[in-house]
Formats: structure tokens, sequence, C-alpha cells
């Protein structure tokens, strides 16, 4: 066998396994988000549908702002004692984290304790995940041979899209294996049980893995960092390009990548009012089919340079981004529809509560172009007279597609802005405090600026609509434009060969 045989051989045993793990991770990271329309209603009170909805998208976010933190903790570690070790405990943390937010009892029973234990549990998924992804880029990227970086490490970028896929699948799985009211009741806790399942399994496939030749030879060598956050971000020289990687590449990639993995499914279900399992089938078919794009764009860095495969995404995102979500918007508009009159249902039902009886009055209308709406008005005859009033849509035909298809586009903007960033990250910070260095932008980037994108487009959204603005279904996606055309601006101006070269 050859030596080149051997060493391909070696990177993809070394990419299964940081691969497995990293994408467990994300599962477990992305399944509170994935059920944050079910969460809304268990572990905060149920008064106030909307403000449930958005505490749940702050706890969502919570996750993602302390992720800053856990990358100053774990890159230390993983600096100083290895990469290995490191994401092995992030992992655990992960994991455990996960299983018990599956265990906490809900609102109605302990109260406000619910979304308290919530929070904490969401805080350390967060610090979890902050330590991993470093490790994981790192390691990967450190096993590549020169030249190949942006391309094999291109599929670690894969595991995060790959955990939210996965955590839609087994959603729907879980939906399709009991009704409607056992999923409510008790079903929705089952993609958080299986992790523990998982995480083990990850568990025992990354601790027979060994440290990376770079660190180790590091290490012999006595060129380890003794205190790498002061060498980090106390060197004036190396927080030079600890904020260009920020605010010139991680700050405008991690907006696009939530709009399209997590703005578009909110925007779906709650103002397209989208049927939830269409909404997470369109997005998984979209994911799927966009998930190769990583690996090309990862390869094609490699080839034409890192800088403006990232900023071409965040260019088409900001070009296109209100003429895409005009067009999803209108697939469900039944402003501009027909509505075949000769097949309209409407059916009536009584439901016997503990303290009173609620009408249960269900519309159903049908549209020429296979579009259905049911509207369903719950009005409780005794304390609560005034009617809530829900709708669902689901689409066929054409406009499935056409939904599929703007879906994708977002897709591939992730895939461009995401597929080198991990090999662009790397290059530019040296191996004894890379684990660290690179850890802190990345997760500014993605966890702050991108975290908070579902929360704050959201808000912006609604209050738009309160102002009876006619287009406020567009309003929140000038937080990722804003963010987007700043990042593009810095990235085109001052990333340039010279700023990661010597690190390759």
């Amino acid at each position: 066998m050859s030596t080149e045989t051997q060493q391909t051989k070696g990177i993809w045993k070394v990419i299964g396994a940081s691969s497995l793990g990293t994408l467990i991770e994300w599962y477990d990271f992305f399944i509170f988000g994935s059920l944050s329309i079910v969460i809304s209603t268990k572990f905060f009170p149920a008064d106030n549908p909307t403000a449930a909805f958005l505490s749940t998208l702050a706890t969502f976010a919570a996750g993602f702002v302390v992720r800053p933190f856990g990358a100053l903790f774990f890159g230390r570690l993983g600096d100083l004692i290895g990469r290995k070790y490191t994401f092995m405990v992030t992992l655990m943390l992960m994991g455990g984290a996960t299983f018990l937010i599956g265990c906490i009892p809900s609102y109605e029973s302990i109260g406000f304790w619910a979304p308290i234990l919530v929070l904490i549990l969401r805080l350390l998924q967060g610090l979890a995940l902050g330590g991993e992804y470093g490790g994981a880029a790192t390691y990967v990227a450190e096993h590549s041979p020169k030249g190949q970086r942006g391309y094999w490490t291109s599929w670690i970028q894969t595991t995060a899209t790959f955990g939210l896929f996965i955590s839609l699948l087994v959603i729907l799985l879980t939906r399709s294996l009991m009704d409607e009211a056992q999923f409510d009741s008790w079903g929705w806790r089952v993609p958080f049980l299986l992790s523990i399942f998982m995480v083990y399994v990850s568990y025992l496939i990354r601790k027979n893995m060994d440290e990376s030749p770079e660190f180790k030879q590091a290490k012999t060598e006595g060129k380890t960092s003794k205190n790498p956050l002061k060498e980090s971000f106390g060197n004036k020289y190396n927080l030079k390009f600890v904020l260009l990687a920020l605010f010139g590449a991680a700050m405008g990639q991690g907006v696009v990548w939530y709009t399209g993995q997590f703005y578009s499914m909110s925007f779906m279900k709650t103002v397209m009012h989208l049927h939830t399992d269409q909404a997470d089938v369109v997005l998984g078919i979209a994911l799927l089919c966009g998930t190769p794009f990583f690996i090309v764009f990862g390869w094609l860095s490699d080839k034409v340079g890192r800088k403006w495969v990232m900023l071409t995404g965040m260019a088409l995102a900001i070009l296109t981004y209100r003429p895409i979500y005009e067009q999803m918007y209108q697939l469900t508009n039944v402003a501009n529809k027909e509505e075949i009159t000769a097949q309209k249902e409407e059916s009536f039902e009584e439901v016997n509560n503990e303290q009173q009886k609620d009408e249960l009055i269900t519309h159903k209308s049908y549209y020429t172009d296979g579009t259905v709406v049911t509207t369903t008005q719950v009005k409780q005859t005794v304390d609560h007279p005034t009617p809530t009033v829900k709708q669902t849509v689901i689409i066929s035909g054409i406009n499935y597609i056409k939904l599929i298809l703007l879906i994708f586009i977002q897709i591939i903007y992730i895939t461009l802005v995401y597929g080198p960033i991990a090999a662009f990250l790397v290059e530019i910070f040296p191996v004894k405090i890379r684990y660290t260095s690179m850890s802190l932008p990345y997760h500014i980037g993605n966890g702050v600026f991108g975290g908070l994108l579902p929360a704050v487009s959201t808000y912006l959204a609604t209050n738009a609509q309160t102002m009876q603005d006619a287009e406020f279904y567009l309003a929140g996606l000038w937080y990722p434009i804003i963010i987007s055309a700043v990042c593009f601006v810095i990235g085109a101006l001052y990333i340039n060969k010279n700023i990661y070269a010597k690190n390759q």
C-alpha cells in the first residue's frame, strides 16, 4: 500500500470519528430549535402563546450566547492538554444536558422551575458546543495534507446540517409512530432521550482516537503555549487576526447559516402557517440536496482561495433574501388564490375540560392550485369567551416544488460561506494557540450574531405587524442583510492571501 493511500485511509478514519461526535452534538443542540413550537407550550406559561414562543426562542438563543465562553474555556484546555481529550469532555456534557431536558416536568407540574431548569441545561449545551467545533475542525485540519484543508475540513462542515436533518427526521418518525395527542403529551421527549444512546456510541469511537500529529510535535518540541488566552487575545498582532476572522468572515457566515436553516423553518411555520410536518419535510429535502455542496465549495476554496467563495455567499444573500421570502410568503397567501367554494367544509365539536366546555369549530377551504387551509376556532364558553384561532396550510404540486427550491437556494448560500470557513480559521492561527484563537471568533459569529437571529428577526417581524406594515413578513430579514453587508465590506477590504498563507 502506497504512502498516499495510507495517508488517505488515515484521514478518513479521523474524519469519521470526529464527524460522528460533532454530528451528534449538533443534533443535540438543534433538537431544541426543531421542537421550539412544542417546547413553548410545555415549559412556559400557556396564557400568551406569542410571548411563550418568543421566550422559547430567547432560551434557544441563550445557548448560542454562551458559546464564546465555552470556546474560551475549552479552547484553552485544547491548547494545553490536547484536542482529543477536550472534545471528549464536550461530547459528554452536551449529551447529558440534552437527555435531562427530555426529563424536565412541564410548567403545569413545577411552575417557573421548568423554564429555569431548561435555561440552565441550554446554557450547558452552549458551553459544550463552544468547545466541540473548534476541537473537531482543528483536529481534522492538523491531519490534512497541505493544500487540501478546505476539502477535508468541509466534511466536518456537513455535520451541522446533517445534525439538523437528523433532528427533523427523528421528530417525523416519532410523530408517525403515535397520534398527535400522544406526541403532544410525552412523545416530544423521545428525541431528547435518544441522545444518550448516540452519545455513548460516539464516546466508544472517540476514545480510541490519537492526538493530532501537529499538536504532538509541538508538545514534543516544547512549543505548546503556557497561557493560550494571553497569547491569543493579549497579543496585539494575534488579536488583529481574531477580530478580522470575526468581522470579516464569521459573523456574516453565522447569519447566513441561521437564516437558511432556522429562520426559514420558523417563517414557514409561524408566518406562512405551513403544517409543521410539511415544513419539516420541505426543509429536510432541501438540506439533503444541498449538503454535498459543502464538499464542493470546500474543495473549490483549495483551488481559488477561501475569501471570494465565502463572500460570494454573503453577497447573494444580501441581494436575494427579500425576493426569496416574498415568493415564499405568496405560496400560502390565500388572498391571491381562487377558492373552490363548493368544497368548503365545516365541523363542530364540544370538548369538555375540567372547569369548562370548549367549542371547537373547524373550517376547511380548498383552492384551485391545490392549497388546503384548515382554520380551527376554539371558543372557551365560560371564563374566556374570546375565541382563539389557529390556521394551518398545506400546499401541493408546483407550489411544493417551488418552496423546496427556495429553501435549497438558501442552503447553497450556506454551503458557500460555511464550506471553507474551518480551513480559513485554522490557517490564520499558529498551532500552539489555534484551538483558542479560532474558536472564539467562530462562536461569537455563530453563537451571538447567528444565534440571536431567530429571536431578533421574529421580534422585528412581530413589531412590524403590530405597526400594520403591509410587508411585515420581510421585516425580520433586515438583521441578516445588514450584518452580512458589514461583513462583506470588511472581508473584501482586509482579507488577503498573506493573512493565512503562513500557517498552511
